[in-house]
């Protein structure tokens, strides 16, 4: 049963088929009734053939296996269609749960998950339970019902030679319990070494560019050949197992004829029974040998499909932190954009990231933020969408918990462009209006303008509806940032948070997309990141971060006054930036 265990979340989606999966089982018990009589019709065929039958009584037996072998046939099609019809729509259903459910995980999650094995789960661990819920089901429920019909036959037939040709039956299911444990744990290291050719082959593909330059081909290639050949060795031990598992029982159903012969043509020969019964008795022995082969497959499909369910589940079971809760008020719809800090700390495996931070930003203002590397800049922004959350202390919208806002509500006032800027293998238009339906053409072209990048469209064949290739992998990655700009602004969010998302522009870019950010198009509030002071020295606040705190916070002339963090950085730039134009 602790077996079984994994497969319980299952029941929520076959309950939903009860009607249709009750029908299914009624025409199993039918055309499985239908099965185990055909021998005894075969057996009643036979003796009158013995006792020299007529033509006409011969050709309504044969008559009568026919239609039975006929209705048996027609019966199986519906019960098939039916039972696969299920299982595919309930991986459907899964396969959408889960991809649902993963969207609905905060950021950590994915940073701490290889996305291949995540991919791996959603698709050949996914397969691997349906094709439980299908095939495993079906043949479970037939098999059984089979098992016990033809015993009834048999039984009712011959008690003395079903008794003797049922002794190696026993052995079998014996030899099932040994080999259930050994099953289970190679079908989850089979899995897991499926997911991990998954992720070297994603990730290898992802970096194909830097593999490239750097010459890794070979390493790359001996990499793979290594994960690859362990999944085979996996494999090769599972093959092995089943291939010995398989010979037993077709050894002891080998056992079971023998017996049967042996003693049911003694029988024959002493006319203690006819020849009929002998040949119902061997087309029943013929007809045990598939169930109970078939149980050994099904086992195996049901150790497999719960090594499967059991990594489907640890992603299931993985609760989203983040989300809406009974403090969530859904009467909110609209943000201003006025967001406060107020003693705000988040701290990452108990190391503090931020350190009491309080902060104010007036709504339609425009804040930077410069500091060094991992000073917890982008922590700091990450709170207000709610990407993370902070540890202690309280980040207020428009005076307002964001724990209070609903998610939708929160992020929808929000444009963010991320340091690392993600498009996907769409037209230009679409990545720009990705998050907004039915965007308007003029309406792409007025943020493409702010952004700048409608410069750059006679570079592209097809303009607007240029396919930007996966990651936009055949894009600059200036035309990268103005393209994300360009999507967050379309937006027209109260709230405009960019972080270092003009690190990849010239510095005339740079003045364009700040000077056109600066006349507020939409009236919204917003934070820049940046280590350049060039893009920052015309905010209306500036803050320093240094350790995860404030260690300044002015005006640009104030803070050079001050002669502290922020002067020394301007000066060393001033003189790079001299340096470069000599």
């Amino acid at each position: 049963m602790s077996l079984l265990k994994p497969l319980y979340r299952l029941n929520r989606y076959l309950k939903q088929y009860r009607g249709k999966l009750a029908l299914a089982v009624i025409l199993i018990v039918i055309s499985n009734g239908l099965y185990a009589i055909i021998p005894k019709i075969l057996q009643r065929t036979i003796d009158a053939i013995d006792r020299q039958t007529t033509l006409t009584r011969l050709a309504i037996d044969v008559a009568i296996l026919l239609a039975a072998s006929f209705i048996y046939a027609v019966i199986r099609f519906f019960i098939r269609k039916s039972m696969m019809g299920i299982s595919r729509k309930i991986e459907y259903q899964l396969r959408n749960d889960y991809f649902s459910h993963l969207q609905r995980l905060p950021h950590q999650f994915f940073v701490q998950s290889k996305t291949g094995d995540l991919m791996a789960r959603a698709t050949n661990d996914i397969g691997s339970v349906t094709m439980t819920i299908g095939m495993g089901l079906m043949f479970t429920i037939t098999n059984s019902l089979v098992f016990i019909f033809v015993v009834i036959m048999m039984l009712s037939t011959n008690v003395k030679l079903a008794m003797l040709a049922l002794i190696p039956f026993p052995m079998i299911l014996l030899l099932m319990y040994v080999s259930f444990g050994r099953f289970y744990k190679i079908y989850e290291q089979v899995q897991e070494s499926y997911s991990d050719i998954t992720s070297r082959v994603h990730e290898t593909i992802a970096g194909i560019r830097v593999i490239q330059a750097y010459v890794q081909e070979e390493h790359e290639i001996r990499q793979f050949e290594t994960v690859n050949s362990h999944y085979l060795r996996k494999n090769l031990k599972l093959a092995v197992l089943r291939g010995v598992m398989w010979a037993l029982m077709m050894l002891l159903f080998g056992f079971a004829l023998i017996i049967l012969l042996w003693i049911g043509g003694n029988a024959v020969i002493a006319k203690q029974i006819s020849i009929g019964d002998l040949v119902a008795f061997t087309a029943w022995v013929g007809m045990l040998s598939w169930p109970m082969i078939s149980l050994g497959w099904v086992l195996n499909l049901i150790q497999r499909a719960s090594a499967s369910m059991n990594r489907i589940n640890e992603i299931m079971d993985t609760p989203p932190i983040i989300s809406d809760g009974d403090q969530t008020d859904h009467r909110i719809k609209t943000l201003h954009g006025d967001i406060e800090f107020r003693n705000v700390t988040f701290a990452y495996n108990g190391k503090p990231v931020l350190k009491n931070i309080s902060l104010h930003i007036p709504a339609g203002s425009t804040l930077a933020i410069i500091g060094p590397t991992g000073s917890g800049k982008s922590t700091l922004v990450e709170l207000i969408p709610r990407l993370i959350e902070a540890s202690s202390g309280q980040v207020l919208i428009d005076g307002i918990d964001i724990r209070r806002i609903p998610l939708k509500v929160l992020r929808s006032h929000i444009g963010f462009v991320p340091q690392e800027t993600f498009l996907f293998s769409e037209t230009l238009a679409e990545n720009i209006s990705y998050g907004v339906e039915g965007a308007h053409p003029d309406e792409i072209d007025r943020v493409a303008a702010i952004s700048t990048i409608r410069d750059d469209l006679e570079n592209f064949p097809d303009r607007y509806q240029t396919v930007i290739g996966e990651r936009g992998v055949n894009l600059s990655g200036g035309q990268k940032q103005r393209t994300a700009i360009s999507r967050a602004l379309l937006r027209k969010p109260k709230i405009l948070i960019l972080d270092d998302a003009l690190s990849s522009v010239d510095t005339d870019t740079e003045e364009k997309i700040i000077s056109s950010l600066q006349a507020n198009y939409f009236h919204q509030t917003t934070i820049m990141i940046s280590h350049r002071i060039s893009t920052v020295k015309h905010a209306d606040w500036i803050i320093v971060l240094n350790d995860g705190e404030i260690i300044e916070q002015g005006q640009h002339e104030q803070l050079l006054a001050k002669n502290g963090f922020y002067a020394t950085l301007y000066q060393r730039q001033l003189l790079e930036r001299a340096l470069e134009e000599m």
